[in-house]
């Protein structure tokens, strides 16, 4: 395994038989509690990988202010995924590593689709949300003028292209086509974003038109909100920009089983570069290193990191694994153990599958 710090590698004891390399950034807080979990669970499914560390996150920053640098960049551009925790931690200032780090790299290395899956059996929910991850208000268009006085104004404008909403939406008719309910959804707020909303609406019905097996449907994202509530089975894949997906899919989680389950994906589905995959909580640092965070989430993501690697068979098994009794039991304890819940995912996936 290698370690590498601020673009410096260490050199450690490399795997025998390689397939997948794996950058791994455990971060901050529990993030380096539930990725120790999900690596444990990868690593009984038999996968072959090369893990790569790196040191980064609030923590890191704190140190030595280092955030992402070039060169570590450059090499993640030549792994297969790249596998996260959580980062953020107190003292940081609000922005630095949200923009400095996890936008940054979805920027560089163009993980234009974040999609978030909900699944809750036993109350019929089983949905995904496809968000335009690298345009809308995230893209950091704007600014100020007058700070700081009595006549500050401040901007924020919503950046949308023609090709960025187009390759999300078609992601998601893809997605939506290969799915027994073969159901799709524009989420958005025509009636009152009229150029952004205007563009995502006309996109959406030219490339649906091409998936003449596909139902559509169009929802403004208030009335979405309302329904993730009231009732979220009616959903299959949903298809929004950057703001309300942020928005949908926190919803999403706290209506499928908590933000404790809730996995993501951040792909670069032209496979120009590595995807990252990453449990949707934060760091909580209040609870961190008390072995009592739910690692599920992050095992969940490792599982579609190896379904996007054509480990189809490893992610169908831990996907399995995480529904079982046994799994549930570790979960209903008084407090949960975070090696318990990995230890019991883990000894469900053995193979042969």
């Amino acid at each position: 395994m290698s370690n590498v710090q601020d673009g410096e590698r260490v050199q450690g004891t490399e795997p025998k038989n390689t397939r997948h390399k794996i950058g791994i950034v455990a971060g901050d807080g529990i993030g380096n509690d539930v990725v120790a979990e999900g690596l444990k669970v990868i690593a009984a499914t038999g996968v072959e990988t090369e893990l790569v560390h790196y040191d980064l996150g609030g923590e890191r920053y704190l140190r030595d202010e280092t955030i992402l640098p070039d060169s570590v960049l450059e090499e993640w551009r030549a792994l297969d995924a790249l596998y996260f925790g959580a980062v953020g931690a107190p003292g940081v200032p609000p922005g630095v590593i949200e923009r400095g780090l996890l936008l940054k790299m979805r920027f560089e290395l163009d993980l234009y689709v974040n999609l978030r899956p909900f699944r809750l059996p036993e109350q019929n929910i089983d949905m995904f949300v496809v968000r335009e991850n690298t345009e809308g208000t995230y893209a950091g268009e704007g600014g100020f003028l007058r700070k700081g006085t009595p006549y500050e104004v401040a901007t924020q404008g919503s950046v949308n292209t023609r090709k960025g909403v187009e390759r999300c939406i078609r992601f998601a008719c893809e997605l939506a086509q290969s799915r027994p309910a073969r159901h799709l959804t524009l989420v958005h707020k025509t009636n009152v974003l009229t150029f952004a909303g205007d563009l995502w609406e006309r996109s959406f019905n030219e490339v649906v038109s091409e998936y003449s097996e596909l139902e559509t449907a169009y929802n403004h994202v208030d009335a979405a909100c309302i329904y993730f509530v009231e009732n979220p089975q009616r959903y299959d894949v949903i298809v929004t920009d950057n703001l309300f997906g942020d928005i949908l899919t926190d919803l999403g989680g706290a209506v499928s089983g908590g933000i404790g389950k809730a996995a993501s994906a951040n792909l670069n589905p032209d496979r120009t570069g590595p995807s990252m995959f990453e449990p949707v909580h934060g760091s909580a640092p209040d609870i961190a290193g008390q072995g009592i965070a739910d690692p599920t989430a992050a095992i969940l993501s490792a599982a579609m990191m190896l379904d996007f690697l054509g480990e189809s068979e490893a992610a169908a098994a831990i996907q399995l694994a995480c529904d079982s009794p046994e799994v549930a039991n570790a979960l209903n304890a008084t407090t949960i153990e975070t090696t318990a819940v990995g230890d019991a995912i883990a000894e469900a996936v053995k193979p042969p599958f």
